[in-house]
């Protein structure tokens, strides 16, 4: 009896091993199953926008452990009925993560001990509560703006990913501009912004009326003069003078229009005894048509005394006596290629008004009252931008409204003149024409002789610096005459003006002139020179004081026509 055999020490080992077993396998049945319940968090990097509030986060983590409950109790089944679904639109769904394990949507699931029972059917996932959608839509929101910031480009992507929180996606918007100026900063606040100065701080802001902008000034101030009514026998004098300007500019789309005017009163305060006024209004309209077709239309009245240099003088009057003029034109350009063509049509009207004499009673003057009809031909070839030669012919009729004036001539004539000069534009600095030439006039009376001389115009605007500006106007005119055995004259003048802008609201002026009457049937002739200095401070936009000082004077070969002038102005000008 040493021991038992080994066969039957491996039976009895065997049979130990199986009670163990089977006792271990009673123990875990009798062992209630414990749910599963642990609830995972997700860590890692969002973006700022996808962090939720702490009551937020609470409430979809409890949900996720109801939902986690649910799909784990397939083995312990909840007594309880689930909630039926109820959509809040038509066509609504639950989500998937809210959605019940088993059963449908409408009936709790039934209890079955069939151990080989099919599944239930997936059904649509139940609508979550308004907490948890609320979540849902944030994480959503969050996960759009996370892939936006990884896709777009940064400035900056070290800070990015240092600090995924506080770093902000760049838009397309702000990207673009970056790459279109790299080196730009960011703009300033506007409180801290520095106003931008305006070009002319003093200038007229004008009166909307209808589709113009009028710009209307008011000058009135005393003048001082040496010769008050510029005479060979005039005498000084205190006059109160106002002179009232304006300009009204259209705002229209395509075409423009344009109104310029002014009006001078003078009346003696003390000394020489002189009541006159001045003053001419001219419109003009720019028409634009198809294939570089342009029309120009003009219309202007002038109403002013004679000036003492008048080539026509009559002697023992109170007054000069007034003339009036009506002036209209019309003109049509054509551009072809490199050509210019511009056909040009003017009428021209005077009208000499009587003269009162001085021992009582007064003279007429309507044979001095004329017509002249003119038609300009204008043919240009432009070099290049900056200059364009033309050559120019000119037909004309001067016409008298009596065929025959008081002394018995025919003064009606025919006129007939060519000319040839350039077009000038280079921007701001200089701009304008100048033209030379020759003009004759032809009377038809045979006992007067022709008019005919050189002719000489310009018109130039030169700005050597900002704020300076320098002009020429130059012309030639034939002016007629009733006195017996002569034809009339040619006058030729000249004004070089000159602006500065000394300071924004300081202004100072310049002018000289020349003219140069040459008489037809006889050899006098007549030099006139002027002379003028001003300055213009404007206090503000509105308000500025104004002072100018000029002399003229005329020396001629004719006896009583010289005289020497001196006058200074001194006023205030408004404006609106």
């Amino acid at each position: 009896m040493s021991g038992a055999p080994p066969e039957k020490k491996r039976r009895r080992n065997g049979k130990a091993v199986c009670a163990l077993l089977l006792a271990t396998s009673v123990f875990a049945l009798l062992r209630p199953a414990q749910p599963y319940a642990q609830v995972t968090e997700l860590r890692g990097e969002v973006s700022e926008s996808a962090i939720l509030d702490d009551q937020q986060r609470k409430t979809r983590q409890l949900s996720i452990a109801q939902d986690q409950t649910a799909q784990a109790g397939a083995t312990t089944q909840s007594t309880a009925p689930t909630p039926i679904y109820q959509p809040a639109s038509p066509g609504a769904v639950q989500d998937d993560d809210a959605a019940p394990a088993t059963g449908s949507i409408f009936d709790p699931p039934e209890a079955t001990d069939d151990p080989f029972a099919d599944a239930p059917v997936p059904v649509p996932p139940r609508r979550p509560s308004s907490a948890t959608q609320g979540a849902a839509d944030q994480d959503e929101a969050a996960e759009t703006q996370a892939a936006t910031a990884t896709t777009a480009p940064t400035d900056d992507e070290d800070t990015a990913e240092t600090d995924p929180i506080n770093s902000r996606a760049v838009t397309i918007d702000s990207a673009d501009r970056q790459q279109l100026d790299p080196g730009a900063e960011r703009a300033e606040a506007i409180e801290g912004r520095d106003r931008r100065s305006e070009d002319d701080p003093f200038a007229a802001t004008g009166i909307k009326l209808g589709s113009f902008v009028i710009r209307p000034t008011l000058e009135q101030g005393l003048k001082a003069s040496s010769n008050a009514d510029s005479s060979s026998e005039g005498k000084p004098a205190l006059l109160s003078e106002t002179t009232l300007r304006f300009n009204a500019i259209s705002d229209w789309r395509e075409n423009s229009a344009t109104v310029d005017g002014y009006g001078t009163f003078l009346k003696t305060l003390s000394g020489d005894e002189v009541e006159e006024a001045r003053g001419r209004v001219e419109g003009t309209l720019n028409v634009d048509f198809d294939n570089d077709l342009r029309a120009i239309a003009s219309l202007g009245y002038e109403a002013a005394p004679e000036t003492a240099s008048s080539p026509v003088v009559i002697e023992g009057t109170v007054e000069q006596p007034m003339s009036q003029t009506i002036d209209g034109s019309l003109a049509v350009e054509k551009d072809a290629g490199k050509m210019r063509f511009a056909l040009t049509g003017a009428v021209e009207h005077d009208i000499y008004g009587d003269a009162k004499l001085s021992t009582g009673g007064t003279l007429s003057q309507k044979d001095r009252d004329s017509t002249l009809y003119t038609a300009t031909l204008r043919t240009g070839y432009e070099i290049s931008p900056a200059i364009t030669p033309f050559t120019e012919v000119e037909v004309g009729r001067r016409v008298y409204d009596l065929r025959v004036d008081s002394n018995g001539f025919e003064r009606s004539s025919t006129a007939l003149g060519v000319r040839a000069g350039a077009e000038l534009d280079l921007g701001e600095k200089l701009a304008g024409e100048f033209s030379a030439g020759w003009l004759r006039e032809a009377i038809d009376d045979d006992r007067l002789p022709a008019i005919s001389g050189a002719t000489v115009n310009a018109d130039l605007r030169w700005s050597p610096e900002r704020g300076t500006t320098i002009g020429l106007i130059g012309q030639t005119t034939v002016e007629g005459t009733t006195t017996p055995d002569e034809s009339g004259d040619i006058l030729y003048s000249g004004l070089l003006t000159g602006e500065r802008e000394i300071r924004a609201n300081l202004i100072g002026n310049a002018a000289l002139g020349v003219g140069w009457r040459d008489y037809v049937g006889s050899d006098g002739h007549d030099l006139i020179l002027s002379a003028e200095a001003g300055l213009t401070w404007w206090l503000n936009r509105y308000a500025g004081l104004t002072t100018r000082a000029r002399t003229e004077k005329q020396t001629s070969n004719l006896e009583g026509r010289d005289y020497t002038a001196h006058s200074i102005f001194v006023g205030v000008t408004l404006q609106p």
